[in-house]
């Protein structure tokens, strides 16, 4: 696999890489990402590799994330398939700057057309699910952007799954625009997408784009059980506090990054790249987004395609990292219900998702 062997965006024809550059760290202005000097390099080495998906967000460093690449794209805007995302508030004090209607998304897309210095956003995502906008106001604005040509493709981050799946329906039945991609926190810490949006998102033939894929650093092995106590030697305090509140850094994170590194030991891969292909492996997941501070972290994650799991190394990270059963699923595959459903009729095939 490379970065060059395209994967299709859902139920689209849009050809994308295996991953995808997220650009959270271009700017400076959040105290921990990389001047435009590096998010070059970060950029160019991507595309020289043939990497064309391209991950930001109106918020992203208040805005310099897409101002930056705005100046990257220039000359070839073309080549690349550039996703941004609205939702996020970008002016304290007003009210509707932030969430999901109709006002937001329309001012937010003019915005960021204007940083991103380009006609249209080949992928325009909702950001994260208000529970305040009615779904119907959000699928026909998106749906105007696609038919006015500002926007070709639309896709959701951070949403219940019932949420996705009553847009998607609605639109289907209206005649609009239905998202083709989601944005999740899935990661081997953060599992729980398994339990039921990577179902839903199979079902309805959505691509999964796993974002954190490294859990904040903690799958690279550059924390310790002492930084789960608040030490914060030798690494970036802003950046562990994040971590934290996002809940990736617990003694079962630690307990799961030891696995990890015994894996990257025994294949000669860091675990960085382990971390990422048990992610790439997984059934439905389109692409990790990877981001960088430093182009030695690209280039490292990069080789993530490069190495292969064994099956005894999915297993064993798969049973350390394995998230509970919720209801209905637990129940669903419990003993009791498939004696309740199917009495005592072999039926092969098992359950589906």
């Amino acid at each position: 696999m490379q970065l060059d062997h395209y994967k299709l965006l859902g139920s689209t024809g849009l050809r994308v890489s295996p991953l995808c550059l997220g650009t959270m760290t271009f700017g400076t202005e959040w105290g921990w990402g990389s001047d435009e000097a590096v998010s070059r390099e970060i950029f160019e080495r991507y595309a020289e590799r043939g990497g064309n998906f391209i991950d930001t967000a109106n918020y992203y460093t208040g805005g310099s994330s897409e101002r930056l690449l705005g100046k990257f794209l220039k000359g070839r805007r073309q080549r690349f398939v550039v996703g941004t995302k609205y939702s996020l508030h970008m002016e304290p004090g007003n009210p509707n700057s932030g969430g999901n209607h109709r006002k937001n998304m329309m001012e937010s897309v003019n915005a960021s057309l204007e940083r991103l210095d380009t006609d249209y956003i080949d992928l325009l995502w909702l950001h994260a699910w208000e529970f305040r906008t009615p779904v119907e106001e959000v699928m026909r604005a998106f749906d105007d952007l696609v038919r006015q040509g500002k926007v070709h493709y639309i896709a959701i981050s951070d949403a219940p799954g019932w949420k996705v799946a009553q847009a998607n329906t609605l639109a289907e039945q209206r005649g609009w625009t239905k998202f083709c991609a989601y944005q999740a926190h899935y990661n081997l810490i953060e599992r729980t997408s398994e339990l039921e949006l990577l179902p839903m998102c199979r079902e309805l033939g959505i691509s999964l784009m796993p974002w954190s894929p490294l859990a904040g650093g903690v799958l690279s092995g550059k924390y310790t059980r002492e930084h789960v106590t608040g030490d914060t030697d030798g690494v970036d305090a802003a950046r562990t506090g994040m971590t934290k509140a996002l809940g990736q850094l617990t003694d079962r994170a630690i307990d799961i990054a030891e696995v990890v590194k015994e894996v990257a030991a025994e294949t000669g891969a860091s675990p960085s790249q382990v971390s990422l292909r048990w992610l790439i492996d997984q059934p439905g997941v389109l692409a990790p987004i990877v981001g960088a501070r430093k182009l030695s972290h690209l280039t490292d994650n990069l080789k993530a395609l490069d190495i292969e799991l064994s099956a005894e190394h999915h297993a064993r990270l798969d049973s350390v990292s394995k998230p509970e059963p919720i209801f209905p699923g637990n129940f669903a595959a419990s003993d009791a219900f498939r004696v309740a459903v199917d009495g005592e009729t072999v039926i092969e095939g098992g359950f589906r998702a």
